[in-house]
């Protein structure tokens, strides 16, 4: 005679601020398709339904006044995991003592009832600084090794505080993120390379300048890949294994300035295709932002998520589906989705800081 099977353990739960912002939301689908218990952070009450739309539940709060954190706990009572999509530049090591504060808070809630927290602190690979193709053509590969060498202010920052998480074995375990630059949906800096070619387009340009090096190494992923990396580390079953690491976050090959023109000139309908003029022709009309995504080279590995977790990217690369891409932007944008002039604003304040080194 059938049994009927008897209920399935509660489900894990997982808290992830910048729910609603680039990263933050994919993180958000991911861990809801994964069957965990999702609560996202959101500033404004306006960004709620976003979270809703996706199963997760909205937690409107500050960082600047946490009085909110105590209403969380008493309603999720324990995180399994915890995950920092947010962050503020250009003064990052304020920002982050205003975060780590709040996840040590619920990180200690929780060993109060037995639950350790997995923390995944979400940087970038740009820490690494840039990964320019030498004069044999050859282009260096950054791994979780390398020597971080950021190139702006900003970056440096980010780079030496958020290395910090691991300062709090105590309580949690912690793990750091170096994501590639992402596309797909509202398209974060990707966006800006769009934007540039319709601008082209539509100012009667029958080929696509772009003064930038053709060679130019340009790693990046679709951000639903991304977060199910996240989902992966948090779902592996040797925490020893993952905790107190780094791990990068990128697809299996980098794209070259040369494709990504080349793709662009063929989806927005340049007759004459794409030239490259010299670096130093850019002027005026070439858009600070639209230099700073071309002009920052990188190759980054992902063999030690890949080994260690058995998680790889899935959707397509940016050029070899670059018409649904760019209408799914557009149509983002049609809506007016606010991520796309937040990409903007960070890109600026990224792009524009004097270089700083120790």
């Amino acid at each position: 005679m059938p049994v009927r099977p008897l209920p399935r353990p509660a489900p894990r739960t997982v808290f992830v601020t910048g729910a609603n912002g680039y990263i933050g939301s994919a993180v958000c689908r991911s861990f809801a398709r994964a069957g965990y218990r999702v609560y996202g952070m959101i500033r404004r009450a306006s960004s709620a339904p976003s979270l809703w739309r996706v199963e997760a539940t909205p937690v409107q709060g500050s960082f600047d006044d946490a009085s909110w954190v105590d209403t969380l706990i008493s309603t999720a009572s324990t995180f399994d995991v915890l995950v920092n999509c947010v962050e503020s530049f250009p003064d990052y090591e304020a920002h982050y003592e205003k975060v780590i504060m709040v996840m040590l808070r619920l990180a200690r809630a929780s060993n109060d009832k037995g639950v350790r927290p997995l923390l995944l602190w979400t940087s970038g690979c740009k820490d690494y600084g840039l990964g320019s193709v030498r004069a044999d053509g050859s282009v260096p590969l950054h791994t979780e090794e390398t020597v971080e060498d950021p190139p702006t202010e900003a970056i440096r920052q980010r780079a030496q505080t958020s290395r910090r998480i691991y300062e709090h074995a105590d309580v949690l375990d912690g793990v750091l993120l170096r994501p590639t630059s992402v596309y797909g949906y509202s398209s974060s800096y990707y966006a800006t390379l769009m934007d540039y070619a319709d601008d082209q387009r539509g100012s009667g340009a029958h080929v696509l300048p772009l003064p930038v090096d053709p060679e130019t190494p340009m790693h990046a992923l679709h951000v639903d890949d991304c977060a199910e990396a996240y989902v992966a580390l948090a779902e592996h079953g040797d925490r020893s294994a993952v905790a107190d690491q780094t791990f990068n976050i990128s697809s299996y090959r980098y794209e070259t300035a040369r494709e990504i023109g080349e793709a662009l000139a063929k989806g927005y309908g340049f007759r004459d295709g794409v030239v490259f003029p010299p670096v130093d022709e850019a002027g005026d009309q070439f858009p600070a932002s639209v230099a700073f995504t071309f002009g920052f080279p990188q190759w980054v590995a992902s063999e030690k998520i890949r080994n260690l977790t058995g998680w790889r990217d899935r959707r397509a690369l940016f050029t070899e589906d670059i018409d649904t891409y760019r209408r799914s932007y557009e149509a983002e944008k049609a809506r007016g989705h606010e991520n796309i002039d937040l990409a903007r604003d960070r890109l600026a304040k990224i792009g524009t800081m004097e270089v700083g080194r120790e």
